[in-house]
């Protein structure tokens, strides 16, 4: 599972000229999720997400958390964080996990977060959305389950 976080002032989802999803300042996750991931992937990346303290403290060091920020988080579904470029010139998707289970592991980050007290707003799963966001910082973190160490 691959995440990719970056810290904004705003962030919103258009689909079909409505907004489903937005929020003030907080973290953009767009996530993806891969062939074999397990709820072990699922719960690195989350955790990694709310521990991450990435939020200016009263000296402005980079030292609180989403929690403690009282942040939110707006959560994208980004199967093309798993498009390989390394033959060819269309990007291959081969890896990214298969449209049903990932619409399933999707839901489950987006509970697993709000169970952790964080408040989430959403894309919507296989939509053609519109992302627009302003980066803090910028400040923009790649997460992934399995490199770990």
């Amino acid at each position: 599972m691959r995440a990719v976080v970056q810290r904004v002032t705003e962030a919103r989802v258009v689909v079909n000229d409505e907004i489903i999803g937005a929020i003030g300042p907080g973290l953009l996750v767009l996530l993806g999720c891969e062939q074999g991931d397990t709820d072990d992937d699922l719960n690195y990346i989350v955790a990694k997400t709310i521990a991450m303290r990435v939020f200016g403290d009263n000296d402005g060091k980079m030292n609180l958390s989403v929690l403690e920020r009282g942040a939110q988080v707006l959560l994208v579904s980004q199967f093309t964080l798993f498009g390989d470029m390394r033959k060819g010139r269309r990007p291959s998707f081969t890896q990214a996990m298969e449209p049903g289970a990932a619409r399933a592991m999707y839901d489950r980050a987006i509970q697993c977060f709000m169970s952790e007290g964080v408040r989430v707003a959403t894309g919507q799963f296989a939509a053609d959305m519109k992302v627009s966001l302003t980066n803090d910082g910028p400040v923009t973190i790649l997460l992934d389950s399995r490199r770990t160490f």
